[in-house]
């Protein structure tokens, strides 16, 4: 399972998803879906604007973990 840290990496900035939609050309309902995993996919042009924008690389957004092997990882 792949789990989304935007809200993470937004926060150690001190950005708002306001202000990322903006930056990256996104509407804030597409930040949103996208800090809160309603996605299924995402352009890597968009997560290269995200990364270049947060100044951090896409592992710091993305984090992969076996839900087989890490129960006690979920939320």
């Amino acid at each position: 399972m792949i789990r989304i840290n935007l809200n993470v990496v937004l926060a150690k900035k001190k950005m708002k998803v306001t202000e990322l939609a903006e930056k990256v050309g996104l509407t804030y309902a597409n930040v949103s879906t996208i800090k809160n995993e309603r996605i299924k996919a995402i352009k890597i042009s968009t997560l290269d604007k995200i990364c270049e924008i947060l100044e951090c690389q896409p592992g710091d957004i993305f984090e992969y973990f076996n839900e087989k092997n890490n129960n006690d990882l979920k939320k």
